[in-house]
């Protein structure tokens, strides 16, 4: 099994690379070229990306050599902000891992609820994951639209 560990300020730049790499080999599938390309102009947008990476608090899931693969990000605390995992990983259970562990973590702090917004992509495995989709909504992103869910997940109370 993978090891998780923490996310690090000194994983951001590579956390970047995972972000570029999942849109680009994975949402082709389930997107047009023109919605991938608007995706993945988030990587360098200011106020986006590297600003919730340094406002939020995550995990990473690695190789056994300790190369990051997938990462989740919290950001404020109740608010599964990013996932993502790059190609070659996917579909290996690290998202599943990582979702575990973050649902834990947060039970563990007494919170009642988990939130996100998902793409297209990251509903089925929320989902599958217990969380339920409560509004769906419009998004644009350098002009093109994106349908998001917003979901939550009941979390057990820890004693």
């Amino acid at each position: 099994m993978a090891p998780i560990r923490a996310l690090t300020p000194a994983d951001h730049s590579e956390l970047l690379a995972i972000y570029g790499d999942a849109v680009s080999s994975q949402a082709p599938a389930l997107y047009s070229d023109r919605h991938v390309a608007a995706w993945l102009s988030q990587v360098g947008a200011p106020g986006s990306l590297a600003a919730a990476l340094h406002q939020g608090s995550g995990l990473v899931s690695c190789r056994e050599s300790g190369e990051i693969e997938a990462f989740a990000l919290m950001e404020p605390v109740d608010r599964l902000s990013l996932l993502y995992c790059r190609g070659r990983s996917a579909r290996q259970g690290h998202a599943t891992r990582l979702l575990i562990r973050l649902e834990a973590l947060a039970a563990s702090q007494n919170l009642r609820q988990l939130r996100t917004e998902a793409s297209q992509f990251s509903r089925p495995l929320l989902l599958r994951r217990g969380w339920r989709v409560v509004w769906i909504e419009a998004l644009l992103i350098n002009g093109i639209q994106f349908r998001r869910y917003r979901m939550t997940k009941a979390l057990p109370t820890v004693s």
